[in-house]
């Protein structure tokens, strides 16, 4: 992604939010997304686009910077972590295998970090995607609250 698609991400990710409030109600997950945050994100870490044709289907972060959620302390230690953070699939298209893709392409895109394991966290709760995680092979490390959240974190290792 670069700085002209960071409007459409902040419009794709505010529109998985609102669609999780609708369905399960105000949580840490409500929140929208400005283009300002997009921006910040693109300067921490590198942020894809998962196009069907021309339209935006889906996005993701990866990032060597530990984010500010995660305590290292549950994790299988390592060397060279990545963490999968702003995973996100536009509601209409959810459901059609684009998040397993995602998870495909953001392990092969931590090879060439390189990484040796991937990191991330879910919501522990209805809303959250930890099952999805557990599916595409992610191992639960621990469930810690973090700012009144509840979270999951998840890890699988890189095959380089």
């Amino acid at each position: 992604a670069n700085v002209k698609d960071a409007v459409a991400l902040a419009a794709l990710h505010t529109a998985v939010a609102e669609n999780l409030t609708a369905q399960h109600g105000t949580g840490p997950r409500s929140a929208q997304t400005s283009e300002k945050g997009v921006l910040f994100a693109m300067r921490q870490s590198r942020v894809y686009l998962v196009r069907s044709g021309a339209v935006l289907a889906g996005t993701f972060r990866l990032t060597t910077r530990k984010p500010w959620a995660i305590d290292p302390a549950f994790f299988t230690p390592c060397k060279r972590p990545v963490y999968l953070l702003a995973m996100a699939v536009t509601p209409d298209l959810q459901r059609r295998g684009i998040g397993r893709w995602i998870i495909d392409a953001a392990l092969k895109e931590a090879e060439a970090f390189p990484a040796d394991i991937m990191r991330l966290d879910a919501y522990d709760a209805k809303a959250g995607a930890g099952d999805f995680y557990a599916k595409c092979g992610f191992t639960g490390r621990g469930r810690v609250t973090y700012r009144n959240a509840p979270l999951i974190y998840y890890e699988k290792s890189i095959a380089a």
